[in-house]
C-alpha cells in the first residue's frame, strides 16, 4: 500500500525543498494535498496504524479543530462532513500534546482548540456494574467506555464547569457534548470512593466518577 503523499509529482517534503508554494499555510501544503494524503491511505483496510509512523516533520497548516468540533481552514469551515472524516483517520496527537496530520513519510501541525471530536451521542446496554456506554463521535467514530478507552471529568478552576472527555484512540479524545453529559448524569449512581461519595456510572466493568456527591451534577 503507497501511503506516500504524491501532488503533481512531488511528495510534500520535495515540494518544500523545491520551493513550492500553494499559499495560505507555513508549510506549503495545501488543503489539496491533504485531501490526495488521506485519500491515500484510505484505500486499506481498518484505521491507518499512525502510531507507528515516525515521519519527517514538515512544518504547519492554518487548520484548526474548534472546541465545538467544526473544522477551520485558513478561517472558513471545511463544509463536507466526508473530507473531515476523511482528513480525522490519520489524526495523531504526539506525547508533548501536539496534534499532527501524518502520513508515512510526513506530518503537518495543526491547531486543536480543545479535543479532536466532539462525543454526540452516547447509547447504554445492559445496567448497573454490567452496563456499557458506545459512544459516537462527530467523525463517526464509535468508542465503548472501559479501561483502555475510559472517561474523564476535568473541572475549570475558575468556573467550577465540568469538562468530560473520552479516549477514542491513540492521545485523541472526544469532548462529550453538554446534551450527552446531561443524558450521564441522569444514569449515574453515587459509589463511596478514596475521594469520598461520588457521582458516576459505569462502563465495561469500571467506574467512571462524574464529580462529588451533592455537587450540581446531581
Amino acid at each position: 500500500m503507497n501511503y506516500s503523499l504524491k501532488v503533481k509529482g512531488l511528495s510534500m517534503g520535495e515540494k518544500l525543498q523545491k520551493g513550492h508554494s500553494t499559499g495560505g499555510s507555513q508549510s506549503g501544503f495545501s488543503l489539496a494535498d491533504l485531501v490526495k494524503a488521506a485519500e491515500a491511505q484510505s484505500r486499506g483496510e481498518g484505521a491507518p496504524p499512525v502510531e507507528k509512523w515516525n515521519p519527517e516533520n514538515c512544518g504547519e497548516m492554518d487548520l484548526v479543530i474548534q472546541r465545538d468540533g467544526v473544522w477551520m481552514h485558513e478561517g472558513s469551515p471545511i463544509g463536507r462532513h466526508k473530507l473531515v472524516q476523511l482528513f480525522a483517520t490519520i489524526l495523531r496527537k504526539d506525547a508533548d500534546g501536539t496534534t499532527y496530520l501524518v502520513t508515512p513519510v510526513e506530518k503537518i501541525e495543526i491547531t486543536v482548540e480543545d479535543a479532536a471530536f466532539v462525543a454526540i451521542r452516547v447509547d447504554v446496554s445492559g445496567e448497573g456494574e454490567t452496563q456499557d456506554l458506545i459512544f459516537t463521535t462527530n467523525v463517526g467514530d464509535t468508542v465503548k467506555v472501559g479501561p483502555k478507552r475510559p472517561l474523564r471529568v476535568e473541572i475549570d478552576a475558575k468556573s467550577g464547569e465540568p469538562a468530560p472527555y473520552i479516549l477514542v484512540r491513540g492521545r485523541l479524545d472526544a469532548l462529550i457534548n453538554r446534551a450527552v453529559f446531561y443524558e450521564l448524569v441522569e444514569l449515574a449512581v453515587t459509589r463511596r470512593t478514596d475521594d469520598g461519595p461520588q457521582l458516576g456510572v459505569w462502563s465495561g466493568g469500571v467506574f467512571f466518577a462524574l464529580g462529588e456527591a451533592g455537587s450540581h451534577l446531581a
